[in-house]
């Protein structure tokens, strides 16, 4: 038999924030919003632990943020700096393991069932690693152990800042049962209001329905519900995986019109896919627009341009063009989505499941 996965999913806390705090100490203790202009409708990219507790997050429009928390400090985002320090992150996670899987530039899988440094568990391996970001950046991570990936990611957002929460095969089915259905992987608002109609509001609710149930009420999806409710998830922790697409997406928390929050929601997530992409070395050339308006209507608008879209200046440039071929501003929307896709210059290999 196998031997049992030994998982580990790292996630650094409110990665932006804590940069900003960290290298400007009069923002420490501070509610901190990173993100657009409150004043020129932007939108909040993430934020402080203390602009959390007054029910502020990412994707959520800058002025309503400062409504929530009128003391709240806005400042812009500074990639280059955030994926400096995600380049050293990721040279620890090297240092034990080659089987590194990123996400995103703060979060990433790790397979650790054969480490570098020799250490008998996992979760010694998580402290030590835990404990060498924070030596070399000085930023706190949260950590998921667990012998699958789906089990590590949740995992690793039970405790946060600073968590570790294991999860060994024997506590895996107690863990899931008391597990909220939001915190399972592809259950968004539409799936868990759906869910919770049908009864269905926690990990024991799921395993009582049947896959053939599952994959009635929601389709191919339901088949991977009904693995994590079983406490499976297969999925290998893979370095080289290469996706056919990337992308980002936001969904309102009010239906808007505004053409300049649009814009400015779209710059947020040009930024975010091509810095993806730089970060992982990859170029595309070709961008989808996904809007869906307050009706629920969904369409998508995809252009190919010349030259790689390498800045978030390239991709929010094409990103209105897509625009103007919609009617956004005209109808209500509930939801903006960025994606990148016909990667180049990569070596053939099927697309592995990777969550974001």
């Amino acid at each position: 038999m196998d031997p049992i996965r030994k998982i580990i999913h790292i996630d650094m806390d409110a990665f932006y924030a804590a940069i900003e705090q960290r290298d400007h100490p009069e923002l420490k203790g501070k509610p901190l919003i990173v993100g657009g202009d409150p004043d020129k409708r932007g939108v909040v990219a993430t934020c402080s632990y203390e602009a959390r507790k007054f029910g502020i997050h990412s994707a959520m429009a800058s002025r309503t943020a400062r409504a929530l928390c009128p003391q709240a400090v806005f400042v812009f985002p500074r990639m280059e700096a955030y994926k400096a320090e995600s380049e050293k992150i990721r040279k620890i996670f090297h240092e034990y393991t080659d089987l590194v899987e990123p996400l995103s530039l703060d979060e990433a899988y790790l397979d650790v069932t054969e480490n570098k440094r020799g250490l008998p568990s996992a979760t010694q391996t998580a402290q030590e690693i835990k404990a060498a970001i924070l030596a070399t950046t000085g930023l706190t991570a949260s950590a998921g152990v667990s012998y699958n990936k789906f089990l590590a990611k949740v995992a690793s957002d039970m405790n946060k800042p600073d968590g570790l929460t294991v999860v060994t095969p024997r506590q895996a089915s107690a863990f899931i049962d008391k597990l909220p259905i939001r915190k399972f992987y592809l259950v968004g608002k539409v799936t868990e209001k759906k869910m919770l109609a049908h009864g269905i509001r926690t990990g024991a609710d799921l395993k009582k329905r049947s896959q053939d149930e599952l994959v009635r009420l929601f389709g191919k999806a339901g088949r991977y519900f009904y693995a994590c409710a079983q406490g499976e998830d297969n999925r290998p922790v893979d370095p080289v995986w290469i996706r056919k697409s990337y992308g980002r997406e936001t969904t309102l928390d009010q239906d808007i019109t505004d053409e300049a929050q649009i814009h400015q929601i779209l710059q947020n997530l040009a930024g975010r896919i091509t810095g993806y992409a730089q970060t992982h070395g990859i170029k595309s050339r070709t961008l989808t627009l996904k809007v869906k308006y307050h009706d629920f209507q969904s369409i998508t608008r995809q252009a190919t341009a010349a030259m790689p879209l390498e800045t978030a200046s390239d991709a929010f440039t094409l990103a209105l063009t897509l625009l103007a071929k919609t009617q956004a501003g005209k109808k209500p929307l509930r939801l903006l989505g960025l994606s990148l896709s016909h990667f180049e210059d990569q070596p053939s290999q099927d697309t592995l499941p990777v969550p974001s």
